[in-house]
């Protein structure tokens, strides 16, 4: 008989063993590469039941997560790049001049004043120091807890629908 695998000729018994779902006679150097299948199934005998030990793994609950929305306790103004442009230009400063003292591009405060881009918030609070304004606002507590969010946050709530 040859092996299945490797095609060597298997002098004495081979070896059954699953390999992928399938289920080859094997040489004993080839039967490495899958599980057994041939081995001895045990004799069942009548045995009284023997009480089973509770498992020592118990599963706890896990702790809730938190909810993204609870954190957000301040929001950007609308006007964020107007107010940013025209205390700016109080000072007397270039947007150059801007960008150095806060340690960021030129073009960066050039999107901002834009309205390209939204500030991320390191920088948006390099912006309110080095021009002494404020462009966040407190979200009222009474703003999140109405009905739409008392279902919790959905996919309609976030994605702004465009139409041909």
């Amino acid at each position: 008989m040859q092996c299945e695998i490797c095609g060597a000729e298997i002098r004495d018994k081979p070896s059954k063993v699953m390999i992928e779902g399938s289920e080859l006679d094997a040489c004993p150097r080839c039967a490495q590469y899958g599980t057994s299948t041939n081995k001895r199934k045990p004799v069942s005998r009548k045995i009284a039941p023997v009480a089973q030990q509770p498992s020592a793994k118990k599963s706890r609950p896990r702790p809730a997560r938190p909810d993204p929305l609870a954190d957000i306790k301040e929001e950007l103004v609308e006007d964020y790049n107007n107010i940013i442009r025209d205390s700016r230009e109080k000072l007397n400063w270039t947007q150059e001049e801007l960008a150095l003292k806060i340690k960021e591009k030129e073009s960066l405060i050039k999107k901002i004043e834009r309205g390209d881009i939204v500030p991320e918030d390191s920088v948006l609070k390099k912006i309110e120091r080095a021009l002494d304004v404020t462009l966040t606002e407190r979200v009222g507590e009474d703003d999140w807890s109405g009905d739409n969010f008392s279902r919790g946050t959905t996919l309609g709530d976030i994605v702004k629908i465009k139409r041909k």
